[in-house]
């Protein structure tokens, strides 16, 4: 199975996101961080080749969860790794969304 470079694998996920209802709400300064959120939702998702320091997350606790890509990767990799990612995003929203179903 092929693999993609971590900067593809990153803007895939940024597209399934977008797929999935997402907005990108913003990036960071030297553009290695996304930022996505539900209009329904007060957290955010981040997608970025690095994990965040314990000082951004005390700055930043509006970033619920983190897709961090800093390898090659297959499709299939990434797509398990972004329904792990969606998965604990939707744990922590509110109780009544997290709930629901369809």
């Amino acid at each position: 199975m092929a693999t993609v470079t971590p900067a593809a694998a990153i803007e895939r996920a940024r597209a399934l996101l977008l797929a999935e209802g997402f907005s990108e709400i913003g990036r960071g300064t030297r553009g290695e961080s996304f930022y996505f959120g539900l209009p329904s939702a007060e957290g955010q998702l981040r997608v970025a080749n690095h994990a965040r320091t314990p000082k951004q997350r005390l700055k930043h606790p509006e970033v619920v969860v983190s897709l961090v890509v800093t390898g090659p990767l297959s499709e299939a990799a990434l797509r398990e790794r972004l329904s792990a990612t969606l998965r604990d995003f939707r744990a922590r929203l509110q109780p009544t969304m997290a709930i629901r179903t369809f």
